[in-house]
């Protein structure tokens, strides 16, 4: 009865993490204060919203890897944000939709 309880346990947890990859990733405590000097150091942020899986608005900031979770109310951070909209990750890395290109069929010659 221990093994099947086990593995029944095991399967509902892998099928969580499957249905819900984000649930993990969220900042569940934010802090209200940032030194300048780490922000000068930020190598890339994402915006959470307070919506879907997240229950909290933050500003997430990456330093060697490591995620720090801020207010996005602090004064100094919108600001640093507006100067460094670049360091936003894009799913399209060229910053714009792909054009599709149109395939022309020749005309064949019977000649």
């Amino acid at each position: 009865l221990v093994p099947f309880i086990s593995m029944l346990f095991l399967t509902l947890l892998l099928l969580f993490l499957a249905l819900f990859p984000g649930a993990f990733n969220c900042c569940t405590k934010i802090s209200d204060e940032i030194p300048k000097g780490i922000l000068r150091r930020v190598e890339r942020f994402e915006i959470q919203k307070a919506d879907g899986l997240c229950h909290l608005e933050a500003v997430i900031i990456y330093i060697e890897d490591k995620k720090f979770c801020v207010s996005p109310r602090i004064r100094k951070v919108k600001k640093w944000m507006k100067k460094n909209k670049h360091k936003i990750p894009r799913k399209n890395p060229h910053g714009r939709k792909q054009r599709r290109t149109k395939t022309i069929k020749k005309k064949r010659n019977n000649n």
